[in-house]
């Protein structure tokens, strides 16, 4: 079984076959920004509307993150839960995106001689048009909206420098409303985890 690194489709895990688990960010939403850290679920009680995650789906997703290929049944046994609990949870974090389980690669030593980061800076009228196309540029695996003077930033991966400029000058340019680019390329990594946990509880 393999991850599709598109999609990310992973209808469930199986141990042994991938490697990483990340956390998909959810946009903000300005009402919870200053609320202590467990009341966001508190206050979904009090509502009547249903809790995001709980303590059990912050345990397993702590436990994936530590290891990726960590089995449905380990995990029943770290938390008390029948396997086929595990699992069931496990698909709903899926299905509604709490997380994604992908194999996270070293794109360097996969041959990508050229990677890096390009801060595009944008008219902010056309902004949602711009990510649209960016979205579509396969070289562009990281794409976010930032605050500040540059709008959208990315990274990207190339195997040479052509295809670097042809990414940047040929199509990332040529996109109507993007003003400039600043590219950076990275040396090395120095720290890559995905071990943060989660802010729930």
């Amino acid at each position: 079984m393999t991850a599709k690194s598109a999609g990310f489709n992973c209808p469930r895990l199986v141990a042994g076959k991938f490697i990483i688990l990340q956390l998909i960010p959810p946009a903000a939403d300005q009402s919870t920004l200053d609320i202590p850290k467990g009341e966001i679920m508190k206050q979904n009680n009090s509502t009547g509307k249903k809790r995001p995650l709980d303590q059990l789906d912050c345990q397993m997703i702590e436990l994936l993150q530590k290891d990726g290929r960590i089995s449905n049944t380990d995990i029943a046994k770290k938390i008390g839960m029948s396997e086929a609990t595990v699992r069931t949870r496990l698909n709903r974090l899926i299905q509604e995106e709490f997380i994604q389980i992908v194999a996270v690669s070293n794109p360097i030593k996969l041959g990508f001689k050229i990677v890096g980061n390009i801060r595009i800076h944008v008219e902010i009228k056309k902004m949602d048009r711009i990510i649209k196309e960016l979205k579509n540029l396969k070289p562009l695996w990281f794409v976010v909206q930032t605050t500040g003077g540059t709008g959208i930033d990315t990274e990207f991966v190339a195997k040479s420098l052509d295809e670097l400029n042809e990414l940047i000058f040929e199509k990332i340019n040529k996109i109507d409303g993007v003003l400039k680019t600043e590219t950076s390329l990275f040396l090395n990594y120095i720290k890559r985890q995905y071990d943060w946990g989660t802010a729930l509880y």
